[in-house]
């Protein structure tokens, strides 16, 4: 999951979310992007299940940019505690986000398949969202997009792969461990038989 190395302080004032996103509020990577219509925190974990029903649907091809980056830690007194005695623990880090901001982009994919995996990450996402797309303007609009289809469409992400390996090997895990049960079997019978004789 996504957090900062380091910090200026441990814990941060908890702010206001008033306004609009100006900065961050076009899709400037990718080809396609899910932009936010509401202000919400948004924490790592929610971030981390956006990423993988993006890159689960998608599979092995396309390429996936993240936006936002959470850097505000939010801290939590313990259960049944009284009032007083300073400011909690922080326990797990967000993202601000406000109105307009595009949060996630997708490039070397089909605009179907696109809106598909950025409509199953809106779901992990705690407000409203909507799907964006990039209009490039002038006379080499359409090269600009096809470029941009090309140059992503073959891209493999590297969390695809890992997964992809990770079961791999406990597939061949598996089969090894059946291989070696099935070897065992008779030698427990030999053994047994010995001791009857």
């Amino acid at each position: 999951m996504l957090m900062p190395k380091r910090t200026k302080h441990r814990k941060m004032f908890k702010g206001r979310m008033t306004g609009l996103a100006y900065r961050g509020s076009t899709v400037a990577f990718g080809q396609y992007g899910l932009q936010a219509l509401e202000p919400a925190w948004i924490s790592s974990r929610q971030i981390e299940a956006a990423r993988r029903a993006i890159t689960n649907y998608l599979k092995r091809g396309g390429k996936v940019w993240i936006r936002i980056f959470p850097d505000k830690p939010v801290t939590q007194k313990p259960a049944e505690t009284r009032m007083g005695s300073g400011k909690g623990n922080p326990e797990y880090w967000v993202a601000v986000v406000k109105p307009g901001r595009v949060m996630f982009e997708v490039a070397g994919v089909s605009r179907e398949s696109a809106e598909e995996a950025l409509r199953r990450a809106a779901m992990k996402m705690p407000m409203d969202c909507r799907f964006v797309e990039r209009f490039i303007a002038g006379a080499d609009a359409e090269a600009i997009q096809e470029e941009l289809m090309h140059q992503y469409e073959h891209y493999i992400d590297p969390g695809v792969i890992e997964a992809e390996a990770e079961a791999a090997a406990a597939a061949e895990a598996a089969v090894e461990g059946k291989a070696a049960e099935s070897g065992e079997v008779p030698a427990e019978g030999d053994v047994a038989q010995e001791g009857e004789g």
